[in-house]
């Protein structure tokens, strides 16, 4: 083998020292073996009917705070994305998500877990508009549902959305929804504008405790999430090449220039 070859064999192998990641495209939500909680322990808060094609729910009652979602899911990590519907004119009430939530945690002594809902109109210290609310403590032993409706108590609102944070959602128009959730970023697109961006750094420094992605009805029928996706995210930061690398194949070169003068 020729000095060169043998120098360029040296550099390959050296660029193959930094990692590189591929992701998979995002597949397909299969919403099989997800299952409801009703607002303290009250499982059939909601009625949730899985669709043809495993891929869209319909909620159809208008009861008390209720989540549907994949028991024992841990989804930090992920993006999911879908459509978001009311298909009704006759309410007014509210339809969101919830991250990081773990089984039966709607009747929690020590509940640990984000909210994410939208309300159409203002209605008895209920406000419209899109947020973002913590969700810890005894929600076991609240005496009702107030927190949820009024944001307050265990239901600690951190933040409105920047374009819908005081206008509700249209009856029967559909939503693009993307929901990205990591131990350190909670971050919400509707229609590709981003509304909600809450980083841990704000929550005091505390990472987000991991849990399932799952949507959420308070009083509110006929809404339907559909076209439901899911992609793993990459690294926050990406890992990057040997600090020394460039300093080191520059010696290689000037090693292989003095050998050819030599020679």
């Amino acid at each position: 083998m020729s000095k060169r070859a043998e120098v360029l064999a040296l550099v390959s192998v050296l660029v193959g020292l930094a990692p590189v990641t591929t992701y998979a495209a995002p597949v397909q939500v299969d919403l099989t073996g997800w299952t409801e909680n009703g607002f303290r322990g009250n499982n059939g808060a909601g009625n949730w009917t899985v669709q043809p094609g495993n891929d869209e729910v319909l909620q159809t009652f208008n009861g008390q705070p209720t989540a549907f979602f994949a028991p024992g899911a841990n989804d930090q990590g992920s993006d999911l994305r879908g459509t978001i519907r009311v298909e009704t004119s006759s309410d007014d009430d509210f339809i969101g998500f919830i991250l990081g939530y773990q089984d039966a945690e709607f009747n929690s002594t020590s509940a640990d877990f984000w909210l994410i809902d939208w309300k159409q109109g203002d209605q008895s210290l209920a406000v419209d508009g899109l947020a973002l609310s913590h969700v810890t403590g005894d929600v076991a032993n609240t005496p009702s549902a107030n927190d949820f409706w009024e944001h307050t108590g265990t239901v600690n609102e951190v933040q409105r959305g920047s374009s819908l944070g005081s206008t509700g959602w249209v009856d029967n128009t559909e939503y693009d929804f993307d929901l990205s959730f990591t131990d350190s970023l909670i971050e919400v697109k509707v229609n590709g504008t981003t509304e909600l961006s809450y980083t841990s750094a704000l929550n005091g420094g505390n990472p987000f405790t991991d849990g399932a992605f799952g949507f959420y009805n308070y009083s509110q029928s006929n809404v339907r999430y559909a076209g439901l996706t899911e992609e793993v995210l990459p690294p926050a930061s990406p890992i990057p090449l040997p600090a020394s690398l460039p300093l080191l194949l520059a010696g290689i070169g000037g090693l292989a220039f003095l050998r050819r003068r030599k020679t």
